[in-house]
């Protein structure tokens, strides 16, 4: 059989299921394909759950670590699934694969990593709109809880704050993805 084939039987199923009653249906977005193994969109943003990951060269604990993160809650985007290691991809591009045990499907972003100017802050506003108070102005790189995303901005908090922050700011996050 095919990929693609075992990619549609995968998500029949899960539709399948989800119309029986045992579990949600997952939200495939255009050029998303099911996980060969759980059956959820490939790729997808999920966050590491410990202070100490090893990022691996293939998906054995037999490759070689390449490298180490060290900081619980960093959004990762998976890539591909294979047995229990996931194909992950952090927000400067870094590639490899962790055990599936050291992911978490709690949603966290980054406030634009991709900005070179250290002096740069993002306003988190008291509600999803241009106009609004600014909570709080946000550097570089500062880790968000996400709480929900509704296309062009998402609620987050940091800390003890809760506002608002436009998507495109975010690494973690789909353009115009919704998380509920």
């Amino acid at each position: 059989m095919g990929s693609t084939v075992l990619v549609r039987l995968a998500a029949a199923a899960a539709m399948l299921a989800a119309a029986s009653g045992l579990a949600p249906a997952p939200a495939f977005a255009a050029g998303e394909a099911a996980g060969s193994v759980t059956g959820l969109p490939v790729p997808r943003y999920v966050s590491l759950k410990n202070d100490r990951v090893n990022l691996r060269e293939g998906p054995s604990k037999e490759h070689r670590t390449t490298w180490v993160f060290q900081r619980a809650g960093l959004p990762v985007e998976i890539t591909a699934e294979f047995e229990t290691w996931r194909r992950i991809r952090d927000a400067e591009g870094a590639e490899g694969w962790v055990l599936h045990s050291l992911l978490s499907g709690r949603r966290t972003a980054l406030v634009v990593p991709w900005s070179k100017n250290k002096d740069e802050t993002i306003p988190m506003l008291e509600r999803a709109d241009e106009r609004a108070p600014t909570v709080a102005r946000l550097s570089p790189n500062v880790l968000a809880n996400v709480r929900s995303c509704a296309g062009s901005w998402c609620r987050v908090t940091i800390g003890d704050r809760d506002g608002f922050i436009r998507q495109d700011r975010l690494w973690g996050v789909y353009p115009n993805e919704r998380v509920d």
